[in-house]
């Protein structure tokens, strides 16, 4: 949740949401809107969706002269199922609420306008503006470079929420990195929906690898840059090689896995097979050691046996997986999977609590070993930092973005316990002269 007297916003889902949902903020602030929640919604799951219902009856009970406008992907996917909200004011689609006009008082904005305001995402060029804030407590920023997808998993409706695959040109990119490395801020994360599709939109641009050295030449300042989530089989030859050989870039990676069954990735239309994840990671771990990769995994696909489950639970180990985000199949209607035929609901949710159990017992491992180390830490706000691998890391309390070594004492499977290194002896040490 974001919000700057006047106007709030409640964002669920991804970064890229999370981005847009600052912009809309500063939009609708700058346009001195006034009692305005905007709801940036997510449809990944039919839970996400459910969620962002329970949370307009509450905004709208405890500020019933609230005015609450909707956005996002599940409302760009199903417009009519909120503007049937007696608590909802307006729906907006996701190309709109890109339009600073779209927020303005008066006749430009909400008086006089339609309930819903939902274009044709399918037919838009409109490419995500190099927008970017320190969401995090301000200690790193956020581009958008990339929005939509052209694949058809056939578990998803996203691209149905964000359309095709449109990059943002790299001049941009670059020239909106050197203004926020030139603001102070030390980390930038690069973020979309289908990232590793960047560029293939745009004549002669350079694909995801060759944009993140040029970033990385661009800025020599920044010290951070990272990215969020990728596909694995899409990463381009000079993406790896900067994994090898650019330090800044940090040696953390989640990946679109979803399963770890050839069948299963099959039937959900991935692009990759198992072999394909598993040489993936050995490969960047041999080519930077220190490496951490986190994975979005689904429990319970149709037709997903038992054995079939093992595989994917063994693919936590078999790739060396550290942080999971575990989804509970969720069937989506329209989509292709919500036709075939269901795994039991009590096998889903045991599945998707073993594989959690395994990513709490692989951080717990992870953890462990970071005891006695000396890591960069990124400081945030109220005695967190992160470190490069994106580990938390408690520390005694820090102004905010503050890079410091922070000597490893202690984990609880939640975060690493350190403390600045070397110590602070300041005052107090001695100097023996021997005569």
């Amino acid at each position: 949740m974001s919000g700057a007297g006047r106007v709030e916003v409640i964002s669920f889902g991804c970064r890229l949401n999370l981005v847009e949902s600052e912009a809309m903020r500063r939009a609708a602030a700058a346009s001195g809107r006034s009692g305005l929640v905007i709801v940036n919604t997510c449809a990944v799951t039919a839970e996400a969706a459910r969620q962002a219902r329970q949370a307009i009856r509450k905004i709208k009970r405890e500020r019933p002269m609230a005015e609450i406008v909707v956005t996002g992907c599940a409302a760009q996917i199903d417009a009519d199922q909120f503007a049937a909200m007696a608590e909802v004011s307006r729906v907006i689609g996701n190309v709109e609420k890109a339009d600073p006009n779209i927020w303005a008082p008066g006749d430009a904005g909400q008086r006089g306008a339609a309930k819903v305001q939902v274009s044709d995402i399918m037919r838009s060029d409109a490419r995500p503006q190099s927008m970017s804030e320190g969401v995090e407590d301000h200690t790193r920023a956020f581009l958008a470079i990339q929005t939509g997808c052209d694949h058809r998993c056939s578990f998803c409706v996203i691209p149905f929420g964000r359309g095709r695959s449109r990059s943002t040109p790299a001049s941009e990119i670059v020239g909106a990195t050197r203004r926020l490395a030139a603001q102070g801020f030390r980390e930038i994360v690069l973020t979309g929906v289908d990232l590793t599709s960047y560029g293939l939109d745009l004549d002669a641009a350079p694909r995801l690898g060759g944009l993140v050295k040029a970033i990385l030449r661009a800025a020599p300042e920044l010290e951070r840059l990272r990215l969020s989530s990728i596909d694995c089989v899409e990463a381009d030859a000079d993406l790896i090689d900067a994994f090898a050989s650019e330090a800044r870039l940090m040696p953390h990676l989640h990946l679109s896995l979803q399963a770890g069954d050839d069948l299963i990735l099959k039937r959900m239309k991935r692009r990759h097979n198992r072999a394909d994840a598993v040489r993936f990671c050995a490969e960047l771990r041999r080519l930077r050691p220190n490496i951490v990769f986190g994975a979005d995994l689904i429990a319970g696909f149709p037709t997903e046996t038992e054995t079939m489950f093992r595989n994917t639970l063994a693919l936590v180990e078999d790739c060396g997986l550290t942080h999971l985000h575990v989804f509970p199949f969720s069937a989506r209607p329209g989509t292709p999977a919500a036709k075939m035929p269901p795994v039991a609901g009590a096998a889903v949710k045991e599945r998707a609590q073993n594989l959690r159990e395994a990513g709490e017992a692989a951080v717990r491992s992870h953890h462990q070993a970071q005891i006695g180390k000396v890591l960069r830490v990124l400081t945030e706000r109220g005695g967190i930092g992160r470190a490069e691998d994106f580990s938390r890391v408690r520390l005694a309390d820090q102004p905010p973005s503050r890079m410091l070594d922070v000597e490893i004492s202690g984990a609880d499977g939640a975060a690493l316990d350190g403390a600045i290194y070397p110590p602070d002896f300041a005052g107090r040490r001695q100097i023996v002269v021997n005569c």
